[in-house]
């Protein structure tokens, strides 16, 4: 029997199915089921994220399978939120889809959204679905400061270190193995690349613990590392030297290198989409696990790379 979509259910048939699949906390007063959700503010403040993804431009639907998609969509403004320093709490998912989208796509994608959510343990708590031509999907978090004040971009000092927390260059070379595969049709696939691409993984943790180790500004790096840390420099009105001998060489992304004809240090600069964390920290600070040097914060403005010239500074949707 053919599995029944959008158009069958309807609207609220749809949003049953979807609601049906997700969890609840503690710290969620009213759900989904009403105009709107009520949540625990612990600290009286609340760290609100959004970040939408568009068919064909942050996924596709032959690339990625749904649970991918509510995946990537959590994992970005999950990574925000742990770029403040704060822990996300709850999502708001706004789903536009065609009308003969599958219930079992929608059902499916909303899986990958509750168990995003799980890591950092957050959960849906509201959204809204609309009729579209292609399918997008819009996610706020909401999170908590844990009493700490925010740490904002433009906190950076001269002399502060510039640290890394997480990988770079997964996603951007996942991404450039599917393109080559679809130009040549074949080609080598590196699953475990590919699947940073479809499901990128943040170091949620490691925001929280930065912030409370005195990071003086962090951002997550969703479109680059030389273009997030221009983002930082220029809020906080610094220099920031990145020196490229202290990226380890990865094997998995040399090879990918080869096989699309793109240098493994042009990923890790310019690629996109993994959600590391970049901060920069006073100097004398004890690195945790997981956190790296990557960088020195000097007197003056822009980014240089030191021992290497990016091929670009990363991705810009209008330019």
């Amino acid at each position: 029997m053919p599995d029944a979509t959008a158009r069958d259910v309807g609207e609220f048939g749809l949003i049953d199915a979807v609601v049906e699949r997700l969890g609840t906390s503690a710290s969620v007063l009213v759900g989904p089921g009403d105009d709107a959700a009520v949540v625990l503010a612990p600290d009286g403040r609340v760290v609100a994220t959004t970040d939408v993804l568009v068919e064909g431009v942050h996924f596709r639907l032959d690339w990625s399978r749904a649970y991918d998609v509510g995946r990537k969509a959590a994992a970005a403004s999950l990574a925000d939120v742990a770029a403040m320093g704060g822990t996300a709490t709850s999502l708001l998912v706004g789903l536009a889809a065609p009308p003969d989208v599958p219930v079992s796509w929608a059902t499916e994608l909303a899986d990958g959204l509750r168990d995003e959510g799980e890591v950092v343990g957050a959960v849906v708590v509201g959204g809204d679905t609309v009729t579209s031509d292609r399918v997008v999907v819009s996610v706020t978090a909401l999170g908590d400061l844990g009493g700490r004040p925010p740490v904002l971009r433009s906190g950076a000092q001269p002399g502060d270190r510039v640290v890394l927390a997480g990988r770079l260059g997964w996603s951007a070379a996942g991404l450039a193995l599917l393109q080559h595969q679809q130009a040549t049709g074949g080609g080598v696939s590196i699953d475990v690349l590919v699947r940073a691409h479809l499901q990128p993984t943040p170091p949620y943790a490691l925001g929280p613990e930065l912030a409370a180790l005195g990071a003086t500004a962090m951002c997550d790096v969703s479109d680059g590392l030389v273009a997030d840390l221009g983002h930082l420099a220029r809020a906080s009105g610094v220099h920031i030297d990145v020196e490229s001998r202290r990226f380890a060489r990865e094997p998995l992304l040399g090879r990918a290198g080869r096989v699309v004809g793109v240098h493994p240090l042009d990923f890790v600069l310019t690629g996109g989409e993994d959600h590391a964390l970049v901060a920069t920290v006073p100097s004398g600070v004890a690195l945790p696990d997981g956190v790296t040097r990557i960088g020195l914060v000097r007197p003056g403005k822009g980014v240089r790379v030191v021992g290497w010239k990016p091929s670009s500074t990363g991705w810009d949707h209008f330019g």
